[in-house]
Order: C-alpha cells, then structure tokens, then sequence
C-alpha cells in the first residue's frame, strides 16, 4: 500500500481554501514588459516557446509554464505510453500552470496554480537563470509526491525558482496519477508490443526526462548533468527509474525524500495488478477494454473512490522488468551520487492504534496481531512501557512501515553495490505553530511526512500557514544548500555548510546527517530496527498497517 502526504480529507477545508488565496500573493515578483526586459522566447523541438521574466532575491529569472512534453492521453491514447508533442506553428505562450491530471481531493495540504483539471494534463514547467543557451548550469528534474493518486507541479512548495536563483534550471513534471497512471489489465497487455501494462505515469515521467534531455539546453541547462528529485510517490519514482532499463542511462544524480520502490513497498507482481484492474473494470461497469477507454474521465474518477482496487506501480515488463530491490542488489542500477533520508515522524501511533488509546496494553495486542511470534523482538526495539512511550514507539514503528524503512533499504542497497557516494540525512525539524490554529490545538512534536518539502527547496514564504521563525528559514538554508551543492557537484558539501560525510560500505550504522537547528552528523541509531524489518517483511511481504 502507497499512502502519501498525512491527513487525508474528501473536500478542502476552509484553511485550505484561505491558503490557496495567500499564496496567489507569493512567490517570485513578474516583471512587467519593458524596454530591455521583453518577454523571454526559446526554440525547442516543437515550436517557439514565449514565457515570461520573474525576479527572486535580486535575481531576474525566466519561467516557463505548462510546455507539453507529450501528447494528451485522450480517446485511443489513454492507457497508452506517452506518445511525442506535436509541433505547433508561431508562438506559444507558456505563462500559465496547465491542467492538472485527473484526480479525487484526497490531501487538503495540496494547493494548485494549475488551470483546472483534466486529462490532457502532460506538460512541465521550467524555471530558469540562464540567459541564453550557452550556460550549461545544471539541472534538477522534480517529481510531486501524493500517493500516486495526487499532486501536480504547479504547487506553491515545488515551485523551482528558489532554486533556480541559485544557478540550477529547475523542472517540475505533471504525470498521469491513479487509474489513468496505473491500470493494469490482461487486454492492455494484449495489444502492447513489449506485452505491458500499467506504470503509464512512471512511463509519463520517463517521456518528460527524455524531453528535457533533448530540449533543456535551449534554456541554458546541461543535458549531461540531469539530477532526479522528489518526495513520497516522487521519491518512490526516483528510486524506479534509477532501477528503470528506460531513465537508468539519462540521468546523473538522485534526490529521495521519504520512499522507495522497494518492500513494503515494492511494486506488484503483473498478475496481481491485472486482477486489481480487472476488479476495478467490473466495478466501473465496463464490459471490454473499449467500453472503459469511452467512459468519460469523470465517471473512472468516481470509480476510483474507495473502496476500490488500488493501483499502483507494477512490473509491467517495459518500464520495470524485475522489483527495483534485485536490480539494486545486482548492481545494475544507476551508479550515481545519491542523497536520501526521512523524517523523525513520518508516522503517528493512531496508524498502528487506530482509534483505540496509547496504552501499552493496546499496543502489545496490535504488535502482537502484525508481528505474531516476533512480536517480543519488535516490542524490544520499540519499547513502550508507558503512554509517552507508546506514543513514540507506535509512531516509529508506523513510520517505518508506512515509508521510512523502504528508504532505508534503498540508501543500503546502494551504498552496497553501487561506487558513487550515498548520503544520507535525517529530518529533525518540526515545523512551527500555525498561524491561526484551532483551539487546542499544538505543533507535532516530529518532522512530518512531506513536512520537510519548503525547506528542501526553499519555500517557506510560499506557505502563509505556519508562522516561520529565523531558526526555519536558517534550517531551510542549510538543506537547500546542501541539494544545491549535491545538484551542482554530486557531493553535498560546501562552504558555510556542516559537514555531511557519505554513507560509506562498511557493516554497522552509517553516518548520517540530522537536519535541523543544529545540524550535524550521528550514526544511524534505527539500523537495528530496519535490519529487523528487512528480514520480517522478506517472509512476511503481506505485512500492513491496520
């Protein structure tokens, strides 16, 4: 199971919706047209793009929206691999967010810029320094997360030109999400000339690197100095294409934040995701492959409610031909620099509690229901004697299975089989107060899952929720430098930055690097816990949070 961003919700609250008018303020200032500041214009494959001239800092940018990487997915399309953009005559503007991809309002955290909702929804944006198509700066490549079933680039906290102030030409990647992403069926398979099915928005990902590839020098970026990033379902598909025969060769470093394809989340064997989409065909009421391709999107969408067959990565045979998890142990996935970690609280014990108190008693039973007779050893490494400590321990433990140990594999895999450095981080800050919250209510003690996203990338003035104090922005500094370093250089380290040594190939807890108003290095206190998970989760693969 792939879950994403914390605390769901089926409509979008009141804060939400007073968040979403916030940060229309926010952001980079446009600079109006002028003498000398005329609209920027650049020539990819396609056609002539004319965006539009921003200021960050000081620094004049130049911003390019919703540029189509690949054709819309629509009629005969859907379901299909991503086929190539057409060409278009004269100029196109690029200086609006496109259509986001077609999905239910799940995480009430997600605010788009985006114009609307659809399924031609396949383009990306370019935020970049360069003034002309000489600069060869590097480049960043970043996916949402959302569980695979939401999310889109146009949000305030992906937006690209913190970074891009920095010297980086940075791009954010719409993807085809839920059942339009990852529907699996025997008559897809069928009519694929590599017998696939499944992975669409894994593939969409992959068409949009290799469009980047191509084009992105055009905007001042080098195509030879590609770096992968994103967070949750884009940390997941990170780790993918790393494993991917498709992406593994376009790339030339990696950014996990929170996930990867690997168990408990590793993807499914192709006749279970089949089944999943053949069960979700029967509930769609649809009796052939061409009857769904004719039902309109809005009514798939409503199909897709829970409950409902989940759909999620496969190994569909094209994008995937084997679990990411062999290929890494092999050594065959892309031998690059890669930086990586999680958060201190990507979980809560109400996951492994439910509704029930965090007393011990309670606890005991629900380690004992999913661990059985390992359920001394789990109740070992962690412990929870009393209320405070079952709040921990239960949050821990939840996190790790939710996403935190499927991370930690991938960082061990790596820094095994691969020669290019691994870094490894720790997430410590939490954020701070909302700015208006509710009666009673507190900051979490923890860093949450996706809490760590505007301070990667440098935007917490976009996130008019929480009342930022020096020591976040300070914080924020500290990580956006060290994935501006790693993008520039492949090494995280750099002047006025705490140092960050690589995780290394020798047995026993690696170095690794605690983000927060004191940053600094400590040896990786959990390794005991994940070795542990690693050798349950590989006889017990079914294993789930409640």
């Amino acid at each position: 199971m792939i879950r994403a961003h914390r605390r769901p919700v089926h409509r979008l609250s009141g804060a939400a919706r007073l968040l979403g008018a916030l940060l229309a303020l926010a952001g980079p200032v446009a600079l109006p047209a002028a003498r000398g500041t005329e609209a920027p214009r650049v020539a990819v494959d396609q056609g002539t793009l004319q965006g539009r001239l921003a200021r960050l800092d000081g620094t004049v940018l130049r911003e390019f929206r919703g540029i189509p990487y690949a054709a819309p997915p629509l009629g005969e399309l859907r379901w299909k691999p991503p086929q190539p953009a057409a060409a278009w005559q004269g100029v196109r503007p690029a200086i609006r967010f496109a259509p986001r991809c077609m999905q239910l309002p799940l995480f009430g955290d997600m605010v788009f810029r985006s114009d609307g909702m659809g399924e031609d929804c396949l383009y990306l944006n370019v935020w970049t320094p360069a003034r002309d198509a000489h600069a060869a700066l590097p480049v960043l490549v970043y996916f949402y997360g959302g569980g695979f079933v939401g999310g889109d680039g146009s949000e305030h906290r992906y937006d690209g030109a913190s970074l891009a102030s920095r010297g980086i030409v940075t791009v954010t990647v719409n993807y085809r999400l839920g059942v339009f992403g990852f529907l699996a069926l025997p008559a897809l398979a069928a009519e694929s000339p590599a017998h696939a099915s499944g992975n669409y928005g894994l593939l969409d990902q992959n068409a949009a690197l290799r469009w980047v590839k191509a084009n992105i020098a055009r905007f001042g970026g080098d195509p030879a100095r590609i770096t992968i990033g994103g967070e949750s379902a884009g940390s997941i598909s990170v780790s993918a294409h790393m494993a991917s025969p498709l992406s593994r060769g376009l790339i030339a470093g990696a950014i996990g934040e929170s996930g990867a394809l690997i168990a408990p989340i590793a993807p499914q064997p192709r006749a279970e995701a089949q089944a999943q989409g053949s069960a979700f065909m029967r509930k769609a009421g649809a009796a052939t492959l061409a009857a769904l391709r004719k039902m309109p999107a809005t009514a798939l969408l409503a199909a897709s409610a829970a409950p409902a067959p989940e759909m999620r990565p496969d190994v569909d045979g094209l994008f995937l031909t084997e679990p990411p998890a062999a290929t890494f142990a092999r050594g065959d996935q892309a031998d690059v620099p890669l930086l990586l970690g999680s958060n201190t609280q990507e979980g809560f014990y109400p996951d492994l509690l439910g509704k029930l108190p965090p007393t011990p008693a309670n606890y005991r039973a629900a380690v004992a229901r999913l661990f059985g007779d390992q359920a001394q050893r789990v109740l070992a490494l962690y412990p929870g004697h009393d209320r405070a400590q079952v709040e921990r321990s239960a949050g821990d433990l939840a996190g790790d299975l939710f996403i935190a140990h499927s991370t930690w594999r991938w960082m061990d895999l790596q820094r095994r089989t691969a020669d290019a450095p691994v870094y490894f981080y720790l997430f410590a800050r939490p954020r701070p107060a909302r700015r208006h919250p509710s009666p009673g209510e507190r900051p979490d003690p923890g860093a949450v899952h996706s809490g760590e996203i505007e301070y990667a990338l440098g935007n917490l003035d976009s996130n008019p929720v929480y009342a930022w104090t020096p020591a976040d922005h300070t914080v924020s500094r500290v990580m956006e430098g060290y994935l501006e370093r790693f993008i520039k250089t492949g090494n995280p380290n750099g002047p006025g930055l705490p140092t960050w040594p690589a995780a290394g190939k020798a047995d026993g807890p690696v170095p690794r690097q605690r983000i927060d108003v004191d940053t600094g290095t400590i040896r990786d206190a959990g390794a005991a816990r994940q070795a542990f998970l690693q050798s349950f989760i590989a006889t017990h693969p079914a294993v789930r949070l409640p």
